[in-house]
């Protein structure tokens, strides 16, 4: 089977530890020549460049600053001290204000990456002074961040509606209930562990004054999710422009209300965010080529094939995608794997008759999980890293969290309201 071999290849390039921009334009211009196919190399260059040129992939770029200019401009801050100052005095209180912290802040960022080391930087000191144990610090916050990707501004749901031709608004919108749902899953877990290690009893409830000093000093970086979502569900403006506006507001607020940063740090933010979009951009031009070769060959139609002889209701089929999601994640970032697997999982969808907007989020939140476990696990990485603990510590940390959001995922998978009852409304 022609699937096998070009993940094969990959795999095998990939694990050798030879970059994935080259990993990918490789394992195409190989599998060309190790089956003898009649195209010429300049068709890779072609499919390279037309990969990267839809005007909707603008929106990366503008997402990725927005990212940089609300982690460094003290919004992550306030609405870490809201949240803490309204939900503080709850059993396991810090660890549901990590949770609520990295869904708001996700709402504006869209990028868990982001929303890990913007939140971590604020929680970490303090969860470790109340007693908690540090990989149970580094495996929550990895996990509370991958809460962005199913928020309106989310780079993977850009990509996955570029993919499959599916509305970003209405992805937007879907991910939403399912985000909340994780994130009050995670919240009792939560409220389980400051229970059970005494670690977290909850403290004094903040007395009405309080929580209002609280709202009205986070009250503009809470506004900004809602004029966001709002602008995007009343079609007042597109997911691209809704970037647009991320950025005009992060700088308003950040520069002006705020000024928590200056004019010179924007050329140090601008040139991260470049960095950043380039590497993005680069593996989308990429994975183009390598769609184009898998849709040339009717890979496919191949591949569909055979998952029709192995699953023949839409459960099963989202059960091998789930369990095939997952496997791949740990080798490869939920952008390429994406990019990779979903020219060939789009098809399959289809034939099944399942709504492609309910399937972009059970795909996303697929990549979602594999950001927080090794080898790869980037978000684990960088928790890891602001938490001052090992890899191999958080791992052991993460399995409660991790099962936690396995039964997100099945509830996601196989109750479709959950994604749809937003946009059918």
């Amino acid at each position: 089977m022609l699937a096998l071999e070009i993940f094969g290849l990959f795999l095998l390039i990939a694990l050798a530890g030879v970059p994935l921009l080259w990993s990918l334009l490789v394992s195409t211009a190989g599998i060309i020549w190790i089956k003898g196919f009649d195209y010429p190399l300049e068709t890779i260059f072609l499919s390279y460049i037309s990969g990267v040129e839809p005007f909707m992939l603008i929106a990366v770029p503008l997402f990725i600053f927005a990212g940089e200019l609300l982690s460094h401009g003290g919004i992550g801050m306030r609405i870490v001290n809201f949240t803490r100052t309204v939900l503080g005095f709850l059993p396991g209180g810090l660890g549901i204000v990590t949770v609520a912290s990295c869904l708001m802040f996700g709402g504006v960022s869209g990028s868990a990456l982001a929303d890990t080391a913007a939140i971590g930087s604020m929680v970490v000191p303090a969860m470790a002074a109340r007693g908690y144990p540090r990989p149970f610090i580094a495996a929550l916050l990895a996990v509370a961040g991958t809460l962005a990707l199913l928020m309106p501004l989310s780079i993977p749901f850009l990509v996955f509606a570029f993919l499959s031709g599916a509305s970003m608004k209405q992805l937007g919108m879907a991910g939403l209930i399912p985000a909340f749902v994780a994130a009050i899953i995670l919240s009792l877990v939560c409220v389980w562990y400051g229970k059970k290690t005494g670690c977290d009893n909850g403290s004094e409830r903040a007395s009405g004054r309080e929580m209002w000093a609280a709202f009205k000093d986070a009250g503009p970086a809470l506004v900004m999710p809602v004029i966001v979502v709002g602008g995007i569900w009343s079609g007042f403006f597109t997911p691209t422009e809704a970037a647009a506006v991320s950025v005009i507001y992060g700088l308003v607020m950040s520069l002006g209300l705020y000024r928590d940063i200056t004019v010179r740090d924007l050329p140090a933010m601008l040139l991260r965010a470049l960095r950043t979009s380039s590497v993005v951009m680069l593996i989308v031009g990429a994975t183009g080529a390598l769609s184009w070769l898998i849709t040339a060959e009717q890979v496919a139609v191949e591949l569909a094939a055979w998952v029709a002889s192995v699953a023949t209701h839409p459960w099963e089929f989202l059960l091998l995608v789930n369990v095939f999601l997952l496997l791949l994640g740990m080798f490869i970032e939920p952008l390429p794997a994406m990019l990779l697997t979903a020219p060939l999982l789009l098809p399959m969808a289809q034939a099944y008759h399942i709504n492609l907007v309910h399937f972009g989020v059970v795909v996303t939140f697929n990549l979602a999980i594999a950001l927080v476990h090794p080898p790869v696990g980037p978000a684990l990485f960088i928790s890891a890293k602001l938490a001052r603990v090992s890899i191999g510590a958080a791992t052991k940390a993460l399995l409660p969290l991790l099962a936690a959001m396995i039964v997100v995922l099945l509830l996601i998978t196989y109750i479709e309201p959950l994604s749809l009852i937003l946009i059918r409304h």
